[in-house]
């Protein structure tokens, strides 16, 4: 084991129970590293550096998670940064997809059309959202409305849910492949 990764192990040891100062010399010797991948993945400084914070605060939550025998200190950190960075670019993505949305439906509602006709669709879609989500089961159908109604990412579902990350991701790649063969029947609204 080098110098630095017993180092940056023994502080993480110290991290997880409650070391304040332990935790400031790790986010020194460290966070140059994390922000420098999360500004690569993400590319916007103001969302790395949040990012980055958002890490750290992981770092300092689950720091009795870290096992030695897995790998290296900076091996977890560095995977930790990975994943939170790919779930911010997935949700700032999502944000924009619905903010594209929106601002379309609302310079549609600009222009002049039959507000009776539109209004009978849009019930005609809510009912048949609904009737693809009551298709799911209640836990798939918690992870997909927290993930696209909410705008969770992966890691805000798992929380919410009380589940690991993979589960979280399961229940969502499932339940899309669930209502697959018919989300085509339902007409955008």
């Amino acid at each position: 084991m080098s110098d630095s990764t017993g180092r940056l192990s023994a502080l993480l040891s110290r991290i997880a129970e409650g070391d304040a100062h332990a935790f400031a010399a790790f986010y020194d010797e460290t966070s140059h590293r994390v922000y420098g991948m999360v500004l690569r993945i993400v590319r916007d400084r103001g969302l790395s550096e949040e990012t980055t914070q958002e890490v750290f605060l992981t770092v300092w939550r689950s720091a009795h998670t870290f096992d030695p025998e897995s790998g290296s200190p900076l091996g977890w950190l560095m995977t930790l940064a990975h994943r939170r960075a790919v779930d911010r670019v997935r949700s700032e993505t999502a944000a924009k997809r619905r903010l594209h949305v929106y601002s379309t439906a609302e310079q549609s509602t600009r222009i002049e059309h039959d507000v009776v006709s539109e209004s009978a669709e849009r019930r005609e879609t809510v009912r048949e959202v609904r009737s693809l989500l009551s298709r799911l089961t209640e836990l798939q159908r918690e992870a997909i409305e927290l993930a696209y109604f909410r705008g969770m990412t992966y890691r805000e579902v798992a929380d919410e849910l009380g589940v690991a990350l993979p589960t979280a991701k399961s229940r969502i790649r499932q339940a899309l492949k669930r209502l697959e063969p018919h989300i085509a029947a339902v007409p955008a609204a």
